[in-house]
């Protein structure tokens, strides 16, 4: 029968009968905590092994759909009812303990940090997020709760998510969109105290939306979710928060508009004031504006200008994309469209407003970029990795065009995963017997990974051996079920059940199949690949998982490409590939592989996560030297493909990584693996295995970053924060005012004459007094500027190496508006050298000389 809805439904709802016993069940499925506990995940997967499965892992569903027997017999056990109580102990300790931050630190606002996020991956029952950016986003908050940070998210709640995928006959990405059941899921809807729902509304051109908001707890960390779902919405509005990354340019920006705009009236319609907000990525820029529009509400007096600087400095923008076609950038007169009704309540005309999003400004056809707009209002900004974070100053030098590229103030934070969250409970179980207490009660002490070296090689191997079989087993399962649903023969799906050999070299693949990330590099040259593959003695196997973007038929070829070589008769057990990629996927992959690969085009990849999760697990990288793997390698945590050369020839650069690829499988990673004088134990694997866990796990974790961001970042965002806002922001108008000046007088600011005292000719060791002359205008304050000493070798073609930056000091004015500047060049080294003298702003309160880009060179 068809699903019908008749006219005057009356909708009830029906809830699970929990005995009283099991009480804390409830609050323990409704807080996303028992995601990292291991003690918690088995607690719920006793209460019905197949049905934890059936039901995505999803606790809040398990209890709604268990049959009410199976709940009373738990209640009569008395060690489930123990098992409960120690789980629920163990909850009630990590909400109540003070943490790291406010041990560490004496900031008391318990709003501290509001953290905007396009999506969300905490767990594949609360599908929101799509890839890397939504589970780092995740982990991030899974680690604020964990160290104590006070710290909130805003989101989207969307109905449909992100897609799900299978594959068609001829092997061709299908997406469906499956409707979300809230009611199942662990959130929870926010209503005012007269109960109703808290809602907020944002301005569109042709309608006004609406949205209610949606609770779901990590933790301590709350993430609150807005909803455009609404009766009282057009169709168009509704659609929204229907699906994740929506297409169409105006759908785009409405979602953009719904989480900027839309999060920060949540917040303030929920009472909730942050400190510090953090853009994690540009798709959230527009609170910027809005946090902007609200100051010159409350503040008529102000300028936009002034309540700008306000708004920086407690900004931190975090990007993502080493590449400018990753940025959306959007035509003059659709944004125009959009904001022609909000500019004047920022006291701005349509040129001022545009120009805050142009690379250029004074172009007045460029389009305007979301990350333009949020490093235009942010007075932190950092990439993800130490590489990326060069690529992003290289990216966006042009925002400062004078500036050297290494000063460009675009600081980088390598990003991390969450270690309890991915790493296997065999190996958990291994860490809270060798690392003790500390392991979990301590989460920012870093050294506990030291202990590694205790655990026994034939118990640390064991452990992986659990992880690779369960993995073998759940890929078998999960093949069946793809292959019967894409209308294999039974003998195909029959043969579901040999695939894979848990005794076999395994390396696993899984990641979004954009592109750049070259999957389908492995298969280059395929009479290769089998030989290795088929190897009588010495078997390699791959497993494969990842999805493309319904709209990237590159990134669909390529798994075509991959499925269709799963299907030689020879080599199908041995190398597979499982649909529908989610955080569950990579959570068996990254426990049970030996060899995790990555081989994206340098350097495209931003920092990339996937590995990290199976470091920790002791799988070994096999990557290209991009993203995270530049600074994590060491031989003697894994291997790399290539030097981190980079190609204008990418056929070229694919032909000599591919054979990379090859070479160092045959010549070292098969060797290494099948290498066991005891016929049993691969002894020097193993001992890899442990450099990279207590190598690699201690950095390459969200609790380290998350301290970083906190320490860097967030409070001292904090603090400028506060004191630009003393005596009514007297400072942030102060500072304004400064730039404003400094703007309109910089063109007259002159450097007339620059020159060494003395001969010349120096020693290594001596110093040499430089001088300079310079013309500041009346109306420009010299203690608002700086001039400085800019020095260092000098290379073939007489550019600077290494330059260092030393101020110079004001001496006696030779004549009116003139100014005698003297600075000392300490000689380090021999060989040619080079000097010259730079003016930039210096107004007290700066967040960087270059903020305002101003700067003039003798």
């Amino acid at each position: 029968m068809a699903d019908y809805s008749p006219p005057n439904l009356k909708e009830f709802l029906v809830t699970p009968d929990v005995p009283e016993t099991l009480r804390e069940l409830s609050e323990l499925a409704a807080n996303l905590w028992w995601v990292w506990n291991a003690d918690a995940l088995e607690l719920f997967r006793r209460l019905d092994r197949a049905r934890w499965d059936d039901v995505g892992h999803n606790p809040r569903k398990l209890l709604n759909t268990l049959p009410t027997h199976k709940l009373q017999e738990a209640a009569a056990d008395p060690g489930y009812r123990s098992h409960l109580k120690r789980v629920y102990a163990a909850f009630r300790a990590h909400m109540d303990a003070p943490g790291w931050f406010a041990t560490a630190h004496d900031e008391k606002d318990k709003n501290l940090v509001a953290y905007f996020s396009a999506e969300f991956g905490l767990h594949e029952s609360l599908p929101i997020y799509s890839g890397g950016l939504g589970v780092l986003a995740g982990d991030h908050l899974k680690s604020a709760s964990e160290i104590g940070l006070p710290l909130l998210a805003v989101g989207l709640l969307y109905r449909q998510g992100y897609f799900q995928q299978y594959l068609s006959p001829d092997a061709w990405q299908q997406e469906k969109y499956p409707d979300l059941d809230l009611f199942n899921m662990p959130v929870t809807q926010l209503r005012d105290p007269r109960g109703n729902p808290v809602r907020v509304s944002v301005d569109l051109p042709d309608s006004t939306v609406f949205a209610h908001v949606w609770r779901v707890d990590i933790g301590r960390v709350p993430l609150f979710l807005l909803d455009t779902n609404l009766p009282d919405n057009t169709a168009a509005d509704r659609d929204i928060t229907q699906r994740l990354y929506g297409t169409g340019t105006d759908l785009r920006i409405r979602q953009k508009l719904v989480l900027g705009t839309g999060g920060v009236r949540a917040l303030r319609a929920l009472g909730i004031h942050p400190q510090v907000f953090h853009m994690h990525e540009g798709h959230s820029a527009f609170l910027a504006l809005e946090r902007a529009r609200m100051l010159l509400a409350a503040n008529p007096e102000l300028t936009f200008d002034e309540a700008r600087q306000q708004v920086m400095a407690t900004c931190l923008f975090t990007t993502h994309t080493p590449v400018p076609a990753g940025i959306d950038v959007f035509a003059p007169e659709t944004i125009a469209k959009f904001f022609k009704n909000y500019w004047p309540s920022l006291k701005l005309d349509e040129e001022s407003f545009l120009a805050l999003g142009r690379q250029d400004s004074t172009d007045k056809k460029q389009g305007f970029s979301m990350a333009v707009l949020a490093i235009r209002l942010a007075d932190g900004v950092n990439g993800v990795a130490k590489l990326h974070g060069e690529v992003s100053r290289r990216m966006w030098h042009n925002l400062w065009p004078q500036v050297p590229e290494n000063e460009v103030p675009i600081r980088s934070i390598t990003n991390g995963v969450h270690v309890r969250t991915w790493l296997s409970p065999d190996l958990n179980d291994l860490f809270e017997r060798y690392l003790g207490e500390n392991w979990t009660e301590n989460p920012v002490n870093f050294n506990v990974f030291e202990g590694v070296d205790q655990i026994p090689d034939e118990e640390l191997w064991k452990a992986h051996e659990r992880g690779k079989a369960r993995m073998v087993a759940w890929a078998r399962q999960t093949l069946r079920k793809q292959l019967r649903e894409r209308g294999a023969t039974y003998e195909e799906v029959e043969r579901a059940d040999t695939a894979l050999d848990p005794e076999a070299l395994t390396i696993g693949f899984a990641r979004r199949f954009a592109t750049y990330k070259r999957g389908a590099l492995i298969l280059r040259d395929e009479e290769r690949l089998r030989k290795i593959i088929l190897s009588a003695d010495r078997p390699v196997q791959f497993v494969f998982a990842g999805k493309s973007h319904p709209a990237d038929n590159g990134g669909k070829d390529i798994i075509r490409r991959i499925v269709s070589f799963c299907r030689d008769l020879k080599i199908r057990r041995n190398f597979v590939f499982i649909e529908n990629y989610d955080m569950a996927t990579t959570r068996m992959l990254v426990q049970g592989v030996d060899v995790w690969l990555n081989t994206p085009r340098r350097p495209h990849e931003a920092s990339g996560t996937s590995g990290m999760k199976a470091s920790a697990n002791g799988v070994l990288n096999f990557s290209v030297l991009d993203g995270w793997w530049d600074e994590g390698y060491t031989p003697q945590v894994g291997w790399p493909i290539g030097k981190g050369e980079e190609y204008s020839d990418e056929n070229h650069q694919d032909m000599v990584e591919s054979h990379a690829i090859y070479e160092t499988l045959e010549n070292e990673i098969v060797p290494l693996f099948y290498n066991r004088p005891d016929g049993k134990t691969p002894i020097d694997w193993i001992h890899r295995m442990k450099n990279s866990i207590r190598q690699l796990t201690p950095v390459f974790n969200t609790n380290r970053m998350v301290r970083e961001y906190s320490e860097m970042f967030y409070l001292p965002a904090l603090r400028r924060g506060r004191l630009l806002a003393e005596d009514n922001l007297a400072r942030a108008k102060k500072l304004a005012q400064s730039k404003a000046r400094l703007r309109t007088h910089w063109s007259d600011i002159k450097i007339l004459s620059a020159r060494p005292i003395g001969n010349g000719h120096y020693r290594v060791g001596e110093t040499m007094t430089v001088e300079t002359i310079v013309s500041i205008p009346e109306l420009v304050d010299p203690r608002d500027i700086d001039v400085q000493l800019f020095s260092g070798r000098l290379d073939t073609s007489s550019r600077i190496v290494e330059p260092r930056v030393v101020p110079m000091a004001k001496r006696e004015s030779p004549a009116p508006n003139q100014y005698r500047y003297e600075g000392v060049i300490k000689c380090h080294a021999t060989g040619k050298q080079g000097f010259a003298i730079r003016i930039v702003p210096g107004a007290p309160d700066l967040a960087t000389p270059f903020e305002p880009t101003l700067i003039t060179w003798n």
